[in-house]
């Protein structure tokens, strides 16, 4: 698919502003008129990806007046000017003040080339931006989500282009996936960074507090509310709200919600008034809302309401082009936070993340680069334990020993290599632990979160 060409054409005259229009509409552009400068500029920003073809003598704003106001907002828009013999020396003006070209009337062949080559150089300052705003956004503190493939750039692209609006959100994707990470991303990378990230578990709290927890309550609205309390909410003030789970809100509050994302005001529990709210709502959900709408066991106005701008979270079976890059990033963080070296990425290793289906998605992922990095080796023969325990020319003795190396491993990376956490998660006296750990080759230094 090529890309769209796109030309905006100002002159007072009709004539030539129709003539205009059908020679670029033959070579392929997309083209808009305007009969003087005022509403084109309406239509113009840093984000208009064509070119002006303009005329210089017009009535109210002339050409030179219009450029000035461009140049404003924009240095890089190519504007090309359409003069009469009489405005050449104005037309020359023009070109040191920042217009692309200009050309005397009547139209001639070299404009179409002029147009053409104003537009590649459009494109590429138009490419130089984006670049320059990835390089930033990468290198800026925040959080940042990593994936190459074309599922993940696409929400990226979405992400960015409401990153800064006040839509609200609402984030779908399988359990592991990283909604929470994709709000957060949505936060520190927006003009709402420097206030609170407020982060809301709905299937977590009680029933019976979650109200005051979200909207807040004044002392003496419940049992047990001796002292007034902020809600999540107004602590939010100016950030983001992140409500996970949001299936799992009950009716009764799904209507109260509402309210406040309508009305953009909270009112404490026990309270007659309400709190004006600036704040952005991003709520996330691991199943089909649309699906527990149908059922009746979801609100259809709350959920079109949340729906206006939604992201889809792909899962990491469906991106396994990732996850090579995830991995090792996963490896670089798990090193650093437990003193360990990097652990290399085998070939084989390589292909066994491929072949897997990853149903805990990037969260399981995750694990398993941290037990690489904390296990090593140790790992390894745990891997190969468990294809040890499916050889059919074991015995069972031998097969009893494998499991039995295996649990010890286990117990000891979970307990960071504290012998007597592990034996309390084994169940086993400290000499028999000491006597099997030494049966199967281990030692508690390889389980430690230190070099020593």
């Amino acid at each position: 698919m090529t890309e769209e060409k796109t030309l905006l054409i100002i002159d007072d005259e009709q004539s030539i502003r129709d003539a205009l229009k059908q020679l670029f509409e033959i070579e392929g552009y997309s083209v808009q008129c305007f009969s003087s400068a005022t509403p084109a500029l309406k239509k113009l920003s840093r984000q208009f990806s064509g070119v002006v073809l303009c005329d210089i003598n017009m009535p109210e704003v002339n050409g030179i007046q219009f450029l000035d106001q461009v140049m404003q907002f924009d240095s890089e828009l190519p504007v090309v000017f359409l003069t009469g013999f009489a405005d050449v020396e104005v037309a020359v003006k023009a070109i040191q003040k920042g217009a692309y070209d200009f050309f005397e009337k009547p139209v001639s062949e070299p404009l179409l080339d002029c147009i053409e080559r104003a537009l590649d150089k459009r494109r590429l300052v138009m490419e130089n931006r984006e670049l320059k705003a990835q390089v930033k956004k990468k290198s800026a503190p925040g959080v940042r989500i990593l994936g190459e493939t074309k599922q993940m750039q696409q929400m990226l692209h979405l992400l960015d282009a409401v990153i800064d609006t006040p839509a609200d959100v609402l984030i779908e994707g399988e359990t592991g996936t990283g909604k929470e990470l994709v709000a957060r991303y949505l936060h520190d990378h927006s003009e709402r960074s420097n206030h609170n990230f407020v982060a809301i578990n709905c299937g977590a709290i009680p029933e019976e507090l979650i109200e005051s927890e979200l909207f807040g309550a004044k002392s003496g609205a419940f049992t047990g509310a001796k002292e007034s309390r902020e809600g999540k909410f107004s602590f939010a003030q100016g950030g983001t709200v992140f409500l996970d789970e949001i299936e799992a809100m009950s009716a009764a509050l799904q209507v109260k919600l509402l309210r406040v994302l309508e009305e953009r005001s909270v009112t404490p529990v026990g309270s007659n008034t309400a709190i004006a709210l600036d704040i952005r709502v991003v709520a996330a959900t691991k199943v089909d809302l649309q699906t527990l709408v149908a059922q009746g066991k979801f609100r259809s106005d709350l959920f079109y309401r949340l729906n206006l701008v939604k992201v889809m979270i792909p899962s990491l079976r469906s991106r396994k082009a990732d996850i090579p890059l995830l991995y090792k990033h996963f490896s670089s963080i798990a090193a650093t936070r437990f003193h360990k070296p990097m652990q290399p990425i085998s070939p084989e290793l390589e292909a066994q993340l491929l072949a897997q289906d990853w149903p805990g998605n990037v969260r399981e992922l995750r694990n398993h680069a941290e037990r690489h990095i904390l296990l090593g080796g140790a790992m390894t023969a745990s891997n190969n334990m468990q294809s040890n325990l499916s050889d059919e020319t074991l015995s069972l003795a031998e097969k009893v020993s494998y499991y039995e190396q295996s649990l010890i491993e286990e117990a000891l990376a979970q307990s960071q290599g504290s012998i007597k956490d592990a034996m309390n998660l084994l169940k086993v006296p400290r000499k028999t632990l000491y006597d099997k750990m030494s049966k199967y080759g281990l030692n508690r230094t390889m389980f430690t979160n230190d070099d020593g």
